[in-house]
């Protein structure tokens, strides 16, 4: 099977012997996040786990490219969408939005959701299928509108 972790280290290996400073800094904030679960939980992560990790990267980045692009630091914008750039390579193929949108339709039949009451239901179905590979509040915008419609 191949484990993210073992790619993520090849890459790394790629990038000090290319000298891709910009994407080697950014597979060693990977390793880091990796490792401080590792540490704090006392386990070796499997590729599940992995993609958690880096999942929760992006989340942040995202997050942080808002705000740079909110007090018009188009300057820290790039650092941080070129950093989203590296963290994607290592997840699984993105969904795309007609994916999704099936996967949405979907879970509401098998839930029964019926209004924004039900969307935990819908949400607990899609987490595990598409973490990594969506923008999860996307997805929850969806699944809200979806139920609201």
């Amino acid at each position: 099977m191949d484990l993210i972790l073992d790619r993520i280290k090849e890459d790394m290996k790629a990038s000090m012997k290319g000298g891709n400073k910009a994407r080697l800094g950014v597979i060693r904030l990977i390793l880091a996040a990796i490792k401080q679960v590792e540490v704090d939980e006392r386990i070796t992560l499997d590729n599940d786990r992995v993609i958690i990790v880096l999942d929760k990267m992006l989340k942040q980045r995202r997050e942080s490219i808002r705000q740079f692009s909110d007090a018009g630091r188009n300057d820290l914008v790039d650092i941080e969408e070129a950093e989203v750039l590296v963290i994607q390579d290592f997840l699984p193929q993105a969904l795309t939005d007609e994916e999704i949108v099936t996967m949405i339709k979907d879970a509401i039949a098998e839930s029964g959701a019926e209004s924004v009451k039900d969307m935990g239901k819908v949400m607990g179905l899609l987490k595990g299928k598409m973490q990594g590979r969506a923008d999860m509040s996307m997805v929850g915008a969806k699944i809200k509108a979806a139920l609201a419609g």
